[in-house]
């Protein structure tokens, strides 16, 4: 997971990194400790979040498994919550490029 590897990056910039998924509480636990993970993360129960910032992946419906993934992102926030950048994909295969993130991030 790339977000692992920069991180740091992030963190020297005095950003905290967190994400957010719709797995279960017992999955984040085994990512955590199988991928290194020392970022929080958090479970989005009832995929409220994603629905109240409007990124449902609309490919699945309500009866399939995988109902309530979001699209790719990455959002940056300042301490009150306020969105000022926001990093989309459409494809669950893509991710943001990092280094725009980044560039975004020092700019905040």
């Amino acid at each position: 997971m790339q977000l692992i590897e920069i991180t740091d990056q992030f963190e020297a910039m005095g950003i905290s990194v967190v994400a957010m998924t719709y797995d279960s509480v017992e999955m984040l636990k085994t990512v955590e400790e199988d991928m290194g993970v020392e970022f929080t993360m958090l479970r989005d129960e009832d995929i409220t979040h994603v629905n109240a910032l409007g990124i449902l992946n609309t490919d699945y419906e309500p009866d399939q498994r995988a109902y309530g993934v979001p699209y790719p992102g990455i959002f940056l926030l300042d301490t009150d919550g306020v969105i000022h950048a926001k990093f989309a994909e459409e494809s669950y295969r893509d991710r943001p490029d990092f280094d725009n993130v980044l560039e975004a991030a020092a700019d905040l």
